[in-house]
């Protein structure tokens, strides 16, 4: 186990009823008279909830601005719009209403209003966000786990690139989390969201640390309740119990506790990103497609470890054969698991065109000048095996 820090500074309010109390906690936080307000669809203001928030901050003499329009894969046009209007109307606070895509939004916004160059800088890395809005989040859709992350993605529409950046500064300052709130999400967006905690989680079980049993075992429990809920999920939509373990768990995928004391990879959601950036497919379906291929590449690196996971996560005997069989059988059942929750596992099957390896692995790569991943360091020229292997003729 390698040194660490841990500090999660949201403040997490879950259960029923809970958006209810958006007024108070932003009152407790702030002493704002308005505030953004960013969403994705309209659907908030079909089923009530915009109204419900409203209203919760009206109790509090907050204001409204809002910001809608936020697409999957959020783009940075629409980032820069609600830095316009924050620094128009002199907001100092952001309430993001919805999942991954309008959390990120607030936080690009919360870190580009107080900056004087163009907030893409940060995601190129050219400079590092030393000052942010508040940010907080009313959370309607279990997937990013952005609601308590230290991260944000953005797709800029101009070369259609899809960076990221990460840092404690950005981590909301609290996050209302009501599973009944995403009863009503069609089961496309449930699948995509399953398949994105379970592969956060991945990313920090699949490293090289050793000595890491004890978050081992917290990776491997919480994949073991997402596989045990998440078609459950899908049949029994407006079972709370069944959901609220789903919503839990997104939360917990990404909020930094499982990757204490161990070097994370990163490499599948680089490879994904750009499959996402190029066609904008869901981050869920991307990495659904990405993830095992990634597995079936790297796996003779570590082969204790993948068998580890195939024996724990996913009930694979020691006596079912060799090393490489239990290994390989491992990634079969989580592929079919994918599958059964109407999953893409190929570029086909999401009715993508396997015509731009190259391009997104150069993209992803910095032109084969920085590779991806600590587990296995993938180049470009790895990276587009990869891509190969995610197609009906490259996979096992």
């Amino acid at each position: 186990m390698i040194n660490f820090e841990f500090s999660n500074t949201t403040e997490i309010i879950f259960g029923r009823d809970t958006q209810k109390q958006v007024g108070e906690k932003i009152r407790k936080y702030s002493d704002c008279t308005k505030v953004l307000l960013v969403y994705g669809s309209d659907r908030i203001k079909r089923d009530g909830l915009f109204d419900a928030v409203r209203g919760s901050l009206e109790e509090q003499g907050i204001g409204v601005l809002e910001l809608g329009g936020v697409k999957p894969n959020p783009r940075l046009g629409l980032v820069r719009q609600g830095i316009d209007i924050c620094r128009k109307e002199n907001i100092s606070f952001i309430l993001a209403v919805g999942g991954g895509s309008a959390i990120d939004t607030a936080k690009a916004i919360g870190v580009g209003v107080p900056y004087e160059g163009d907030v893409w800088d940060f995601y190129l890395g050219k400079k590092v966000p030393e000052k942010t809005l508040k940010t907080a989040a009313v959370c309607t859709i279990p997937a990013a786990g952005s609601e308590a992350s230290l991260s944000s993605v953005l797709t800029n529409e101009d070369g259609w690139y899809k960076k990221s950046i990460n840092l404690d500064l950005i981590r909301p300052v609290f996050s209302i989390i009501n599973p009944e709130l995403t009863f009503t999400l069609p089961a496309y967006q449930v699948g995509c969201g399953v398949v994105d905690m379970m592969t956060h989680i991945m990313e920090r079980y699949f490293t090289n640390t050793t000595h890491v049993d004890l978050t081992d075992r917290l990776c491997e429990a919480a994949l073991r309740s997402i596989i045990a809920n998440g078609v459950r999920t899908l049949k029994e939509p407006y079972n709370y119990d069944t959901r609220a373990e789903i919503v839990w768990a997104g939360t917990l995928a990404h909020n930094g506790l499982l990757n204490t004391g161990r070097v994370q990879d990163w490499a599948s959601h680089r490879i994904a990103l750009e499959m996402s950036g190029k066609y904008d497919i869901a981050h869920g379906a991307s990495l659904s497609i990405v993830y095992p291929a990634w597995m079936e590449y790297v796996y003779s690196h570590d082969k204790k470890r993948f068998m580890q996971f195939a024996v724990r996560v996913w009930d694979v005997d020691l006596a079912y054969g060799e090393e490489d069989a239990i290994c390989l059988e491992g990634i079969r059942r989580m592929r079919e698991f994918f599958k059964q929750l109407d999953m893409p596992i190929t570029f086909e099957d999401a009715g993508l065109p396997a015509d731009a390896f190259e391009e997104m692995a150069d993209k992803a790569t910095y032109g084969d000048t920085i590779p991806v991943g600590n587990f296995v360091k993938i180049g470009k020229s790895q990276m587009i095996d990869i891509y190969r292997l995610c197609t009906k003729e490259g996979a096992l």
